[in-house]
């Protein structure tokens, strides 16, 4: 694995991150949430266009994209009890095997 892919994996925690701190601005505004949300907006971005150096923009951007997804909507089903059924769990499963075969297929 390229400094690419890892770089891009990390940016997908961080926009999991990023997004919850969203939930956060919106309950709690003030100015750490601000703050925490402006920073891991500019972190995220910086990060993802790094990847997208080594990593075509179409699979860096789809991964980052898929991952965060199924991330964001993991910690949302623990954090904030959204709801469990068998079809949006074989929709992240499809996410997720989308995310493995464009890795499986990249260039780099």
């Amino acid at each position: 694995m390229t400094i690419y892919w890892l770089v891009l994996f990390v940016a997908v925690f961080v926009e999991i991150g990023w997004a919850l701190s969203l939930k956060w601005v919106g309950t709690s505004p003030s100015l750490l949430s601000v703050s925490v949300v402006t920073t891991l907006t500019i972190l995220n971005m910086v990060m993802l266009s790094f990847a997208m150096r080594g990593i075509a923009v179409g699979t860096a951007y789809a991964v980052w994209t898929g991952l965060g997804a199924v991330g964001i909507t993991l910690c949302a089903i623990w954090l904030y009890h959204d709801p469990v059924t068998p079809l949006r769990l074989m929709f992240i499963a499809l996410i997720i095997g989308g995310v493995v075969g464009l890795k499986m297929t990249a260039a780099s």
